[in-house]
């Protein structure tokens, strides 16, 4: 298909759009229904966050140099390279529990792969947005995308929680697979223009060691980037710690149940579809960085800290629905003040050094939340346990707290 007649544009990017959303709603799938397999294979929080820290750690640690290469190479090329790995991840697993040889740190091996296929994605995707659409389109095609990511997390747990039962893991994986072809196809037909080079690009050229340090100068050159990926750092490292554990709390606490799970993650998905469609159509606040603060303010109140001290389903679903309606838009603005603020040419770069300062804590919380969550504190926090009396009213006590 010649350029011509590819699609583009808007039309173009509601093209990819709709593949990412399939292919979210398999990958979606996937990661329930193996969470569940985990914690029912173990009974522990840290197994699942440990496989949580295999995809993270590639993700943020590759990014430097995936953003390089995302610069480098046609960048609808990486982004359908890099589709093909977190596939074959996926493929590796359904295999080997096709063969009832399935075991923990084969998830962890597939998670490596996910995640540094997972570290192209992020920086390619984002690029190949500003090239495809106008300045002024940035925030709502930032809400489009979190509306897709929120629509997938709707319906995910409940076609999983669902389909666990008829198909078992196998018939999800394999439903997953069909999802990241059908992405791929979407990349393939449509036209993604390659950026002209800037003199911050020119400025930016040499080795591919250079290039990939080229992003962190860039950053550091401007203190309103680099003040703003410092608070990003920080909340990242608390908000994991608080992530990495929700999933083994709520199924601690209701034993086992994964269609208390999956209704959780529903109504906290169903949040981020509000939040994503008032942002495609609103386009985020005039101050972008308003919406930043703001929203990482709301965010911590009513969802993090409201989450930690629900101790029924109906907190926990109000938490996520809370935290997922004002993500999109702490996200979204986030991403327009750097797609407005970067030059075309060096966004991959730059977008992979930003994503690694506002990550980097990610790992590291999540290695250490399971340990700490199944060795110091919840036997602590026994009915008998050293904080029970300090802390048991706000948290509750026994399984989970």
């Amino acid at each position: 298909m010649n350029q011509s007649a590819q699609p583009s544009g808007m039309r173009g990017f509601v093209i990819v759009w709709l593949g990412q959303v399939v292919s979210m709603l398999g990958t979606g799938m996937t990661n329930f229904a193996v969470s569940f397999w985990i914690f029912q294979q173990t009974g522990e929080a840290t197994a699942l966050t440990w496989a949580i820290f295999f995809f993270m750690a590639p993700s943020v640690l590759f990014s430097p140099i995936a953003g390089a290469i995302v610069d480098r190479a046609n960048r609808k090329m990486v982004m359908i390279v890099s589709d093909l790995l977190a596939g074959v991840a996926t493929i590796f697993l359904l295999s080997l529990l096709a063969a009832d040889s399935l075991q923990i740190w084969h998830i962890y091996l597939a998670n490596l792969l996910a995640g540094a296929a997972n570290a192209f994605q992020f920086p390619a995707y984002s690029a190949a947005v500003t090239m495809m659409l106008p300045k002024e389109q940035y925030g709502r095609a930032a809400g489009m995308l979190s509306l897709a990511g929120s629509a997938s997390g709707i319906l995910a747990p409940a076609f999983a929680g669902a389909l666990l039962g008829p198909i078992g893991l196998v018939g999800i994986m394999s439903i997953d697979v069909v999802t990241f072809l059908f992405a791929i196809f979407a990349l393939f037909i449509v036209f993604i223009p390659q950026p002209e080079v800037t003199p911050e690009g020119r400025t930016g050229q040499g080795s591919l060691l250079q290039e990939s340090a080229y992003g962190f100068r860039y950053i550091f050159q401007r203190p309103s980037l680099i003040g703003l990926q410092m608070v990003f750092f920080f909340i990242n490292f608390l908000a994991m710690f608080g992530f990495a554990v929700m999933v083994p709390m709520i199924l601690a606490r209701t034993g086992n149940n994964e269609i208390t799970l999956a209704s959780v993650q529903s109504v906290g998905a169903i949040g981020g579809v509000v939040g994503g469609l008032l942002l495609s159509t609103w386009g985020g606040p005039r101050r972008k960085v308003n919406g930043v603060l703001i929203g990482m303010i709301c965010v911590s109140i009513f969802s993090q800290a409201l989450m930690g001290v629900g101790q029924s389903v109906f907190i926990w679903a109000t938490a996520s629905f809370m935290g997922q309606f004002i993500i999109p838009i702490l996200n979204g603005s986030n991403q327009a003040i750097w797609q407005a603020k970067v030059a075309p040419d060096v966004q991959g770069r730059v977008f992979a050094v930003r994503r690694l300062i506002a990550q980097i804590t990610a790992p590291l919380a999540t290695a250490l939340a399971g340990p700490l969550a199944d060795r110091v504190f919840e036997p602590a926090m026994q009915p008998d346990g050293a904080w029970a009396s300090m802390f048991g009213w706000l948290v509750g006590t026994g399984t989970g707290a």
